[in-house]
Protein backbone atom coordinates (compact mmCIF):
# COMPACT_ATOMS: atom_id res chain seq x y z
CA UNK A 1 0.00 0.00 0.00
CA UNK A 2 1.38 3.34 -0.95
CA UNK A 3 1.77 6.61 1.00
CA UNK A 4 -0.64 9.68 0.21
CA UNK A 5 -0.69 12.43 1.98
CA UNK A 6 -3.33 13.20 4.47
CA UNK A 7 -3.78 17.00 3.65
CA UNK A 8 -4.23 18.13 -0.14
CA UNK A 9 -1.00 20.27 -1.66
CA UNK A 10 -1.12 23.83 -1.78
CA UNK A 11 -3.06 25.76 -4.16
CA UNK A 12 -0.75 27.19 -6.93
CA UNK A 13 -1.15 30.73 -5.88
CA UNK A 14 0.92 30.07 -2.85
CA UNK A 15 3.90 31.10 -5.05
CA UNK A 16 3.33 34.61 -5.94
CA UNK A 17 4.25 34.93 -1.87
CA UNK A 18 6.95 33.02 -1.99
CA UNK A 19 9.56 36.69 -1.23
CA UNK A 20 6.91 38.12 0.92
CA UNK A 21 8.79 37.88 4.02
CA UNK A 22 11.83 39.72 2.32
CA UNK A 23 9.75 42.08 0.37
CA UNK A 24 6.04 42.75 1.77
CA UNK A 25 5.44 44.48 -1.02
CA UNK A 26 6.34 41.69 -3.83
CA UNK A 27 2.83 40.15 -2.94
CA UNK A 28 -0.26 40.63 -5.42
CA UNK A 29 -2.76 42.92 -4.35
CA UNK A 30 -6.29 41.78 -2.59
CA UNK A 31 -8.98 42.06 -5.16
CA UNK A 32 -10.86 44.81 -4.87
CA UNK A 33 -14.74 44.61 -3.34
CA UNK A 34 -17.62 43.11 -4.75
CA UNK A 35 -19.93 46.22 -5.61
CA UNK A 36 -24.21 45.69 -6.92
CA UNK A 37 -24.89 41.95 -7.73
CA UNK A 38 -23.18 38.56 -7.44
CA UNK A 39 -24.01 35.00 -6.33
CA UNK A 40 -23.16 32.81 -3.61
CA UNK A 41 -24.39 29.49 -3.70
CA UNK A 42 -26.84 29.98 -5.85
CA UNK A 43 -28.70 32.76 -4.28
CA UNK A 44 -28.20 36.30 -6.00
CA UNK A 45 -27.16 38.86 -3.52
CA UNK A 46 -26.51 42.89 -3.75
CA UNK A 47 -24.11 44.98 -1.62
CA UNK A 48 -26.80 47.79 -1.51
CA UNK A 49 -28.37 47.89 2.60
CA UNK A 50 -31.69 48.95 1.41
CA UNK A 51 -34.60 48.01 3.18
CA UNK A 52 -37.05 46.72 0.75
CA UNK A 53 -40.57 48.52 0.82
CA UNK A 54 -43.26 46.39 1.97
CA UNK A 55 -45.08 47.51 -1.63
CA UNK A 56 -41.85 45.72 -3.66
CA UNK A 57 -42.65 43.28 -1.39
CA UNK A 58 -46.34 42.43 -2.50
CA UNK A 59 -47.71 42.99 0.87
CA UNK A 60 -49.73 45.70 1.59
CA UNK A 61 -48.72 48.65 4.38
CA UNK A 62 -51.06 49.26 7.43
CA UNK A 63 -49.13 52.00 8.51
CA UNK A 64 -48.88 56.01 6.40
CA UNK A 65 -46.41 56.09 4.53
CA UNK A 66 -43.78 58.83 4.39
CA UNK A 67 -40.20 59.97 5.93
CA UNK A 68 -41.55 60.97 9.53
CA UNK A 69 -43.18 57.81 10.93
CA UNK A 70 -44.10 57.70 14.27
CA UNK A 71 -42.40 54.59 15.30
CA UNK A 72 -43.59 53.85 18.60
CA UNK A 73 -47.38 55.20 18.20
CA UNK A 74 -47.45 53.14 14.89
CA UNK A 75 -46.23 49.92 16.75
CA UNK A 76 -48.28 50.41 19.86
CA UNK A 77 -51.12 50.80 17.00
CA UNK A 78 -50.48 47.40 15.35
CA UNK A 79 -49.85 45.90 18.31
CA UNK A 80 -53.39 46.39 19.51
CA UNK A 81 -54.62 45.94 16.14
CA UNK A 82 -52.62 42.26 16.48
CA UNK A 83 -54.05 41.49 20.17
CA UNK A 84 -57.70 42.00 18.62
CA UNK A 85 -57.19 40.13 15.28
CA UNK A 86 -55.52 37.33 17.58
CA UNK A 87 -58.82 37.18 19.70
CA UNK A 88 -61.28 37.43 16.56
CA UNK A 89 -58.72 34.19 15.65
CA UNK A 90 -59.59 32.56 19.04
CA UNK A 91 -63.85 33.33 18.42
CA UNK A 92 -63.45 32.05 15.08
CA UNK A 93 -62.30 28.92 15.81
CA UNK A 94 -65.59 28.58 18.31
CA UNK A 95 -67.91 29.30 16.50
CA UNK A 96 -67.08 29.36 12.99
CA UNK A 97 -63.64 27.17 12.61
CA UNK A 98 -64.28 26.89 8.81
CA UNK A 99 -63.42 30.21 8.18
CA UNK A 100 -59.91 31.25 10.18
CA UNK A 101 -58.13 31.72 7.19
CA UNK A 102 -58.90 34.88 6.97
CA UNK A 103 -58.19 35.75 10.30
CA UNK A 104 -54.78 33.84 10.02
CA UNK A 105 -53.79 35.85 6.72
CA UNK A 106 -54.89 39.06 8.75
CA UNK A 107 -52.37 38.42 11.69
CA UNK A 108 -49.97 37.36 9.40
CA UNK A 109 -50.06 41.00 7.39
CA UNK A 110 -49.98 42.45 10.83
CA UNK A 111 -46.94 40.84 11.35
CA UNK A 112 -45.00 41.56 8.26
CA UNK A 113 -45.67 45.14 8.94
CA UNK A 114 -44.37 44.88 12.66
CA UNK A 115 -40.96 42.82 11.32
CA UNK A 116 -41.03 46.04 8.64
CA UNK A 117 -41.16 48.57 10.71
CA UNK A 118 -38.73 46.87 13.20
CA UNK A 119 -36.26 46.29 10.57
CA UNK A 120 -36.63 49.95 9.47
CA UNK A 121 -35.21 51.23 13.45
CA UNK A 122 -32.21 48.66 12.79
CA UNK A 123 -29.78 51.55 11.41
CA UNK A 124 -30.35 53.47 14.30
CA UNK A 125 -30.35 51.03 16.55
CA UNK A 126 -26.37 50.11 15.26
CA UNK A 127 -26.11 54.07 15.44
CA UNK A 128 -26.96 53.67 19.45
CA UNK A 129 -25.18 50.76 20.05
CA UNK A 130 -22.05 52.09 18.66
CA UNK A 131 -21.94 55.51 20.62
CA UNK A 132 -22.90 53.07 23.33
CA UNK A 133 -19.22 51.33 22.56
CA UNK A 134 -17.43 54.01 22.08
CA UNK A 135 -18.90 55.84 25.26
CA UNK A 136 -18.00 52.75 26.82
CA UNK A 137 -14.41 53.16 25.34
CA UNK A 138 -14.01 56.03 26.35
CA UNK A 139 -14.88 55.69 29.73
CA UNK A 140 -12.61 52.58 30.46
CA UNK A 141 -9.23 54.75 28.85
CA UNK A 142 -10.56 57.76 31.14
CA UNK A 143 -10.10 55.22 34.37
CA UNK A 144 -7.20 53.68 33.08
CA UNK A 145 -5.36 57.55 32.75
CA UNK A 146 -6.98 57.85 36.31
CA UNK A 147 -5.64 54.89 37.42
CA UNK A 148 -1.44 55.60 35.89
CA UNK A 149 -1.84 59.14 37.60
CA UNK A 150 -2.81 57.70 40.83
CA UNK A 151 0.10 55.18 40.37
CA UNK A 152 2.52 57.68 39.39
CA UNK A 153 2.24 59.72 42.21
CA UNK A 154 2.18 56.63 44.91
CA UNK A 155 5.56 55.94 43.33
CA UNK A 156 6.70 59.88 43.46
CA UNK A 157 5.96 59.14 47.21
CA UNK A 158 7.85 55.96 47.66
CA UNK A 159 11.08 57.39 45.64
CA UNK A 160 10.78 60.54 48.16
CA UNK A 161 10.72 58.36 50.99
CA UNK A 162 13.69 56.24 49.77
CA UNK A 163 15.45 59.03 49.00
CA UNK A 164 14.62 60.43 52.36
CA UNK A 165 15.69 57.21 54.12
CA UNK A 166 19.23 57.64 52.02
CA UNK A 167 19.99 61.11 52.54
CA UNK A 168 19.07 60.36 56.92
CA UNK A 169 21.90 57.36 56.55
Amino acid sequence: MAATATYPPPPPYYRLYKDYIQNPKSAPEPPPPIEGTYVCFGGTYTTDDVLPSLEDQGVRQLYPKGPNIDFKKELRSLNRELQLHILELADVLVERPSQYARRVEDISLIFKNIHHLLNSLRPHQARATLIHILEQQIQRRKEAVEDIKRRREEAQILLKEALGTLDGQ
